[in-house]
């Protein structure tokens, strides 16, 4: 009898592969379309394709991980991918020196930073951090000008603990060290980033003499070492919600001895101090009119203006633009489908860096979704119909093959499956749902927006007339839509020059009025309305954006 196929599922590119149990690792990497060093082919003589175990049962470490890998590594859970075999479905997470491509990460902002001649201090270098939960980004900025000198961006290590907040959070309270390690990771995972920007810069890390992070209220807390328990339970409440302020080596910098590290405020469980930066560096509450800010992640957060007041919510749309809990789904990394077109008969799709397609990210599996429900393949509840060449009968029901096996990096058909989709539905309804309960808070409608602004990674590279399509966004003309890069880093590097900004991101914060999407009576009904294609209003139906 066959024994059944492991699942192994490859963080932080977020790509999964069914493999049989007698093919290594790097067997399954190359299945999955993952680039793994191993200049030997696989020999075990180079000692480059590491992988760092995370979950499930691999096979005990062989003679040849004994020689290659030192004591101290191997407790860590390193391993060699061409000596390692999965006994069960298991996770590992890749060092960014094992990969031979590496995932985009988005670091630019639309908006400049400038220093008030009234507030010019003794200069000097700063760094300023958007923490995500996803990825990190960080920037060199030179304290006298605002001028950024460098920045890089690398993958938050914590996400091999959990793509998202909540796993998290029930990590850390339910180890015993669970807690503790997190924090570990991301403060080193910081220090090596700094040590790493300032080197691109050629400066030295005792030229830096203040630090700035931003990041949602699990990450501000786990690199405070605050408790994050209560943020997994109801009523989700920070452990503290005000500024903070360390010596950084306190948090393991090697940086000038007196340099700080600044932590703004948080605003409520689940909308944290980088929502408030990216509403500084937007300018939101110094522009006029009924405007929409947006910062699309693994947690939404959203903040509408209207007649002076600020309302604030966060929605939880879940990992699936980060290519998460799809069959053949995966980050923003080459060879990812990120733009698919339905021209007649054929499917047109455009990867990352035109690599062979390997698999589908976010923004490539929204497209996809607008183009069968534009060419009538899915209908108004998601389900695939009709007839096309590129639609046929799988496994799994009913699928779309986005190109065949002789045009992808894997030797295999790449499709999506109904499940995907539905995974895009949920996402995407839980956004609009919260935007529609703001806009119903106010008392206002769709008509009634002058602007949008759509912030973060995903945000900056998604299709907008495809939202728009499919109904993530309230139909708006495409004009009032702008799409403002990763304003939260501009925001932190704000912050970084100005103390008057500090003021202001606190002000800002104490202003945002939360709404607890939990307790909204309507949101219920609203989020089920909203997972329709594009939308359907409680009691009536919406229309689409054309």
């Amino acid at each position: 009898m066959a024994l059944p196929l492991r699942t192994v599922d490859f963080q932080p590119l977020g790509r999964r592969v069914d493999t049989e149990p007698t093919a290594t690792l790097l067997d399954a990497a190359r299945a999955a379309g993952v680039a793994l060093q191993a200049t030997c082919g696989g020999a075990g003589t180079c000692g480059s394709c590491r992988v760092q175990w995370i979950s499930g049962e691999l096979t005990p470490a062989t003679a040849v991980e004994l020689m290659e890998l030192d004591a101290t590594e191997r407790a860590t859970g390193l391993r060699l991918a061409c000596q390692a075999y999965a006994l069960s479905d298991a996770r590992v997470h890749l060092p960014a020196d094992s990969l031979c491509t590496t995932q985009r990460l988005q670091l630019e902002a639309h908006g400049a930073v400038t220093v008030d001649p009234l507030e010019a201090g003794p200069g000097g270098l700063g760094l300023a951090v958007d923490l995500g939960t996803t990825k990190v980004a960080m920037y060199l900025v030179d304290l006298a000008t605002g001028e950024t000198i460098a920045s890089r961006a690398a993958p938050n290590p914590q996400i091999a603990y959990g793509e998202d907040v909540i796993s998290r959070v029930a990590y850390a309270g339910q180890q015993p060290d669970g807690a503790a390690q997190l924090t570990r990771q991301i403060r080193d995972a910081l220090v090596v980033l700094a040590r790493e920007v300032c080197d691109a810069a050629g400066v030295r890390r005792a030229a830096v003499r203040e630090v700035v992070v931003v990041g949602n209220t699990a990450m501000h807390h786990l690199l405070a070492d605050l408790p994050v328990r209560q943020l997994g339970l109801a009523p989700y409440l920070p452990a503290m919600t005000g500024p903070l302020d360390f010596a950084a080596r306190d948090l393991g910098f090697d940086l000038e001895p007196g340099a700080r590290v600044y932590l703004p405020p948080v605003v409520a469980g689940f909308v944290g101090s980088d929502h408030v930066a990216m509403l500084l560096g937007t300018g939101l509450d110094r522009r006029a009119g009924t405007v929409l800010a947006v910062d699309i992640g693994t947690n939404t957060e959203m903040t509408l203006l209207h007649g002076g007041r600020l309302r604030t919510c966060s929605s939880p749309s879940g990992p699936a633009f980060e290519g998460a809990h799809l069959s053949t789904g995966m980050r923003a990394a080459p060879g990812a489908v990120e733009a698919v077109r339905i021209r007649g008969n054929t499917v047109q799709v455009r990867t990352i860096d035109d690599a062979p397609p390997i698999g589908i990210c976010g923004s490539g599996i929204l497209d996809l979704m607008a183009e069968l429900r534009q060419a009538g393949l899915l209908n108004e509840r998601g389900t695939l119909q009709g007839s096309h060449p590129a639609l046929r009968s799988g496994a799994k029901g009913p699928e779309i093959v986005l190109a065949g096996a002789r045009e992808t990096g894997t030797g295999r058909d790449l499709t999506v499956v109904r499940r995907d989709l539905h995974e895009i539905q949920m996402a995407k309804a839980a956004i609009r749902s919260g935007i529609d309960v703001l806009l119903d808070r106010a008392g206002l409608g769709p008509e009634d927006l002058d602007e949008v602004l759509v912030a973060g990674a995903f945000g900056s590279y998604l299709d907008l007339r495809s939202a728009l399509r499919i109904g993530m966004f309230p139909p708006v003309p495409r004009g009032r839509i702008r799409q403002v890069g990763n304003a939260a880093g501009l925001g932190a590097r704000q912050l970084l020059v100005s103390p008057a900004r500090r003021q202001r991101a606190e002000a800002l914060a104490g202003r945002a009025e939360h709404v607890e999407l939990s307790g909204e009576p309507s949101f219920r009904d609203r989020y089920l309305g909203a997972l329709w294609i594009p939308h359907r209003h409680p009691g009536g139906v919406g229309g689409a954006v054309r």
